[in-house]
């Protein structure tokens, strides 16, 4: 998802791969031993089985197979028909996904949001603010330090989203599909796709801001 709000937000699309494939590594580190510190603190059982099985699942076989695939169409079909052929296929397709992810998630969870609309809100209220605080402190950061808003908007976009895809997966596997850890995930999501569209306009109305601005802005007055 944070590859389509740096996408959206017109940012620095080398700068927001490559930092999401940090960020992919770093969960491949640092998620499992965080979740056990986690459980700890709540004085419950670690299932290290689970949660290893979470970040295999749902981090390193995505990140494996993007590898492996995309050495393997660079192979045989060269550098030139993957960016001007394939990527122009995998861009739909991948807003696609997002939105076919989103329609199941509100299936799933539908009636217990309809049915406890109070409960939605008080998990909604902490995420929202968390949201805008993190991404507040990166898009202020990124200005102090004199980035170019290219660079900005994704740094605060990948700072600000969260990794709900795998806190769902871990939650549902730990405490089942009808669990409130479960739900507090899947409103988490929910969540933060509306919150992050909003991000995203408040991004492309401030890129004045920034150094690097005015040629972005230039190019979208031509177009």
């Amino acid at each position: 998802m944070v590859l389509v709000w740096g996408y959206l937000a017109k940012g620095n699309d080398g700068h927001t791969l490559v930092m999401v494939a940090i960020n992919s590594l770093t969960m491949l580190l640092l998620y499992g031993p965080l979740g056990g510190m986690l459980l700890k603190f709540g004085a419950l059982p670690v299932p290290w089985q689970a949660l290893l099985l979470s970040i295999a699942i749902y981090v390193a076989l995505p990140l494996a197979a993007g590898y492996i695939s995309r050495w393997w169409i660079l192979r045989v079909k060269g550098r030139e028909w993957f960016e001007h052929e394939f990527l122009h296929v995998l861009t739909p397709i991948t807003i696609l996904a997002l939105l076919a992810t989103l329609v199941l998630l509100f299936s799933f969870k539908g009636e217990t949001i309809l049915r406890d609309p109070l409960t939605i809100l008080w998990i909604a209220i902490p995420l929202f603010l968390q949201t805008v605080l993190i991404f507040g402190l990166g898009y202020g950061l990124s200005r102090l330090l004199k980035f170019s808003y290219q660079d900005a908007a994704p740094s605060a976009m990948i700072g600000a989203s969260n990794h709900f895809e795998v806190a769902i997966a871990t939650a549902t596997m730990l405490f089942g599909l009808s669990s409130g850890a479960a739900l507090a995930t899947v409103v988490g999501v929910l969540i933060e796709v509306p919150v992050m569209l909003l991000l995203v306009k408040i991004c492309l109305k401030t890129q004045g801001w920034f150094r690097g601005a005015a040629g972005s802005l230039a190019s979208e007055a031509a177009k």
